[in-house]
């Protein structure tokens, strides 16, 4: 059995409670029962993360991230991730639209393309299959009027493609973990996609990345922790959690030369315009 990695310690509060954690996975970071999903939104309420979305890969996950939002604190996201996507045959199909349609949820995601994977991951779809299954999230986000949430590993210009050939949601559009250059952060600016951004982006060697977090406009810029994976430098390797959302906040408030309090209203902002949360 692998050993549960050491958790990130706490960081300085935000001020207020305010800032929303727009992407994490709380079902991975250890959370069965709803107490668990209590507990951990309350350590993340202590150091000023009053909201997050947790984010459904599988149909397991799917059924279980509606649950979790019988805290008030959490909403929700359901799709089937693009490496699971040959698992979207009718009768998931039929299960993700009706939890989709739950009033937790806030978001068709996490769904996109992800081109590291196959080849390297056995039973991860294929291209072509992902590619068909982030069309038919996006139909269910545009018949749901909720925002898409996607993810794009090494695969930009093809979600930018399926995005134009489909026609994006009015809700919106969500690039979960923003993980492109310059040229990527103007194209979605252009589109009006807004652009979240996770601990990678306080990696001093992700310098493309970082040059287009400097880019995004402030108004289309969420925050996110996609925990448990990509806990922020200092403490990079350790287990990642909603609490640890204000280490990414400090780094991308330093980047953009802008105070940490600014943006993680500004961001919280724009988080409860795109999810319609409160």
């Amino acid at each position: 059995m692998t050993a549960r990695r050491e958790p990130a310690p706490a960081p300085e509060p935000l001020p207020g409670i305010g800032a929303i954690d727009a992407h994490t996975h709380l079902d991975a970071c250890g959370c069965v029962t709803v107490e668990d999903v209590r507990a951990a939104m309350d350590r993340a309420e202590a150091v000023g993360v009053g909201r997050a979305v947790t984010v459904a890969d599988d149909l397991d996950s799917a059924r279980w991230v509606v649950t979790a939002t019988a805290d008030p604190r959490v909403s929700a996201a359901v799709a089937l991730h693009p490496t699971r996507a040959n698992a979207l045959d009718d009768a998931a199909r039929m299960e993700i639209e009706k939890l989709a349609a739950s009033p937790g949820v806030v978001s068709v995601g996490e769904t996109g393309l992800d081109y590291y994977w196959p080849g390297k991951l056995d039973g991860c779809a294929e291209p072509a299959e992902q590619r068909e299954a982030f069309a038919w999230h996006i139909d269910l986000a545009k018949r749901l009027d909720k925002p898409v949430m996607i993810h794009d590993r090494d695969a930009h210009d093809d979600v930018l493609a399926v995005l134009r050939a489909e026609g994006a949601p009015a809700a919106g559009v969500i690039f979960h973990c923003f993980s492109g250059g310059p040229d990527l952060a103007r194209a979605c600016a252009d589109a009006g996609y807004h652009m979240s951004f996770a601990g990678t982006v306080t990696f001093r060697n992700a310098r493309e990345l970082r040059e287009a977090a400097v880019l995004a406009p402030e108004e289309l810029i969420l925050v996110e922790t996609d925990a448990p994976f990509l806990t922020p430098h200092p403490h990079r390797g350790k287990a990642n959690e909603p609490y640890a959302l204000p280490y990414t906040v400090r780094g991308l408030a330093e980047l953009r030369a802008t105070d940490p309090e600014h943006l993680a209203e500004a961001t919280r902002r724009n988080a409860t315009r795109i999810f319609r949360i409160p």
